[in-house]
């Protein structure tokens, strides 16, 4: 994994499950090494075993617990990773709480402001996340949002983002979830990421979701925020994603630069 991380030399590494505790011995090496290099690090996990307390004074790591709703919704979908296990396993860390909603959690008016008012008032959460699921192209699920739906949860983050400091949903990343890049190629998350499996090796494309992910109702918090970024106008005129766009085209041009010159055969003399 290390010589993965060296060979790309990224600024930030996600480590996503599965569940990474399951290989903790792997990550007390890993994580430590990581941050020496001055790497960013976000490791999600279900805190389904006690988190390490060392990994609490690891500079530039963040760790994110995954909670899928209220008690009864996320018990039933989680076990083991239950509610009780998750407050018991996150005593002495700071972590970032993150819930994707989905269709059944919103059926009930004032679902998410409970679910917010529960984390908010843990003292280990530091922040909230709150993505929306994101189908793959032509699936009918009981997760799949309607347009509707979409619509009722961005007005409702839209407000409760001002009762609840620890809520991380700025209203432009909310506008995002309202109209989100139409495709992988539109995404500044997908553009400036690599996702490679549990070999190491095996590419997970066009995105970190796989598959065919429908673009037109993603809910991811990464995309959304960077979308918010590059949309943010430079004095009201120039978007940031122009010069993203410019920058990785003059970016993949020097690569390809790069590739021909290596590929480029040599020819040595000797004199005498």
């Amino acid at each position: 994994m290390l010589a993965l991380v060296d060979r790309h030399k990224p600024l930030h590494v996600s480590i996503v499950g599965g569940e990474p505790l399951v290989r903790y011995r792997e990550l007390n090496s890993i994580l430590p090494a990581l941050s020496a290099r001055g790497i960013y690090v976000q490791l999600v996990t279900s805190a389904v075993r006690e988190i390490p307390r060392e990994w609490a004074h690891i500079p530039r790591l963040h760790v994110v617990v995954s909670i899928d709703g209220l008690q009864p919704e996320h018990d039933a979908r989680r076990t083991p990773a239950t509610y009780d296990r998750i407050q018991k396993h996150i005593a002495g860390h700071r972590i970032v709480v993150h819930c994707t909603v989905t269709r059944q959690q919103i059926n009930r008016p004032g679902y998410i402001e409970e679910f917010l008012s529960i984390w908010s008032e843990r003292s280990e959460v530091r922040k909230i996340w709150m993505s929306l699921y994101t189908p793959q192209i032509g699936e009918e699920s009981e997760e799949r949002l309607t347009p509707d739906d979409r619509g009722r949860v961005v007005a409702d983050l839209m407000a409760l983002r001002h009762r609840f400091p620890k809520l991380e949903a700025p209203e432009r990343m909310l506008d995002v979830y309202a109209v989100p890049p139409q495709s992988p190629s539109e995404c500044v998350f997908a553009r400036t990421t690599s996702s490679v499996s549990a070999d190491l090796t095996t590419k997970i494309e066009p995105c970190q979701f796989g598959g065919t992910p429908d673009c037109a109702n993603c809910g991811c918090v990464a995309s959304a925020g960077l979308a918010a970024v590059a949309r943010h106008k430079l004095w009201g005129l120039v978007p940031l994603g122009a010069i993203f766009t410019g920058s990785v085209a003059v970016g993949e041009m020097m690569r390809r630069r790069r590739e021909r010159i290596d590929a480029a055969p040599t020819v040595s003399t000797a004199n005498g």
